[in-house]
């Protein structure tokens, strides 16, 4: 068993130790993941550029920790595979973001 399919598995049974899979329809899963992002973002928050770099690790780890798991249940509820998603990503920006127009530039594609 991979990392990945033990995270699932793990975060499956935590979920059903619970009785918790009655409120994770997606778009609950989708509206935790949002809110689980924003207390990521927290840690940012009014920090200076040199600050947001030394945010306390911990804090960290826990929040995105968060995240993922909420995006890993999301996905696993419509049969997604992450890393085949995630490629599929990547393919379609390097499409729209070739490296020979986009290297260097935080320009939107169509500004290209």
């Amino acid at each position: 068993m991979d990392k990945y399919e033990e995270a699932i598995e793990a975060l499956i049974r935590f979920r059903d130790e619970r009785d918790w899979a009655q409120f994770h329809d997606s778009k609950n899963l989708a509206l935790a993941l949002l809110l689980e992002a924003s207390e990521l973002n927290e840690l940012f928050l009014w920090k200076k550029e040199s600050e947001a770099e030394t945010v306390n690790p911990e804090r960290l780890k826990e929040e995105l920790a968060d995240v993922l798991a909420y995006a890993f249940l999301l996905a696993e509820k419509h049969q997604l595979d992450i890393f085949d998603i995630v490629l599929e990503k990547i393919r379609k920006n390097g499409e729209k973001y070739p490296a020979d127009k986009a290297k260097g530039t935080a320009k939107k594609y169509n500004e290209l």
